[in-house]
């Protein structure tokens, strides 16, 4: 009891959050041993959460979302889902963190980013003599038939970063004509974003679209995984926090907001699980072994248009209608 007055004496924190089980675990136990708020946390994917978040509109049970992409944490902005804070952190931004705050009206911010790209097992590549793709155009190929995995656009925010991206670069057009000569090459659209790049590392698939942080923590892991940005240009996310309106614990939410961005916390992810974002404060070092988006070939992506509600829902609903109801 004399342990458990002061820790309940803090309140509590219901915490959503969209990145791996891994990190998301590690900064619930570190926040409430930091601070005696006891955290409850439920992990989902960026669609799942923007869906739970919407469900629960009239009656909150979320104090702050944190990761994910940035285009839903836009998307609850835009439809006075969340609330407006600036941390006191925010002076030690990247500049992309706080173009994120500031196109959602100050209603979430950067987090960490992290670019598009291919994932691919060398071993069964080798095994079935296909090189590693290493443009978009490479996919359609006949070699990669039934072999590349992607998510759910659905579920999965990295998958609607792909279509975003993919109309972005080719025109609208253009680029649902390629993902429906895409379509014959995907064994599966899984539910979350990290899935085909685990696939991968388990030899389930030789080719996963992916952000390339994920390949590289597979890689360091131990499994035989590389990855590549594609030649022709890449889109790339900004993992986004952001606190939930109606927010029952708003102070702890607020105080969990603040730590979230100091270097410590931003370190987590690397520390516990070798996640290999960039992460937003600048005085957090990249972790090593990080993709460095200031090298890769990047598309001038639209947060706001393709972050708002209305834009997210017509291409989901464009997807659903002419790649995801082909046949299997």
């Amino acid at each position: 009891m004399a342990w458990a007055a002061p820790a309940q004496a803090q309140g509590q924190l219901n915490l959503y959050c969209s990145v791996q089980v891994e990190w998301c675990t590690a900064i619930a136990n570190t926040f409430q041993r930091d601070t005696g708020i006891t955290v409850n946390m439920t992990q989902k994917g960026s669609g799942e959460s923007l869906a739970q978040i919407r469900a629960e509109a009239q009656n909150p049970r979320g104090d702050v979302w944190f990761g994910g992409t940035g285009d839903p944490h836009l998307i609850v902005a835009e439809e006075g889902l969340s609330v407006e804070y600036k941390s006191a952190a925010h002076v030690d931004l990247q500049p992309w963190a706080i173009r994120q705050y500031e196109a959602a009206k100050g209603r979430s911010v950067g987090v960490y980013s992290g670019a598009v790209g291919f994932g691919f097992n060398t071993e069964l590549l080798a095994k079935k003599t296909i090189s590693a793709p290493a443009c978009w155009a490479d996919l359609t190929k006949a070699a990669y038939k039934g072999e590349i995995q992607v998510a759910n656009p659905n579920s999965s925010g990295t998958a609607y970063v792909i279509i975003a991206t993919l109309v972005q670069l080719m025109g609208e057009d253009k680029a649902f004509a390629y993902l429906k000569e895409l379509h014959p090459n995907i064994n599966a659209y899984a539910r979350s974003g990290t899935g085909p790049i685990k696939a991968v590392a388990r030899g389930e698939t030789a080719v996963s679209l992916s952000f390339v942080h994920d390949a590289v923590t597979e890689s360091n892991a131990g499994f035989p995984v590389k990855y590549n940005t594609p030649c022709e240009g890449t889109g790339y996310e900004i993992g986004s926090m952001s606190i939930i309106k109606g927010a029952r614990n708003i102070a702890n939410a607020r105080r969990f907001y603040d730590w979230a961005l100091t270097p410590a916390a931003q370190r987590i992810g690397f520390e516990v699980g070798k996640q290999l974002q960039m992460p937003s404060n600048k005085n957090a070092p990249l972790p090593p072994g990080a993709p460095d988006l200031s090298k890769m070939k990047l598309v001038e992506y639209d947060f706001v248009k393709y972050g708002a509600a209305a834009e997210r829902r017509r291409l989901l609903a464009k997807w659903d209608a002419e790649i995801g109801s082909l046949p299997r």
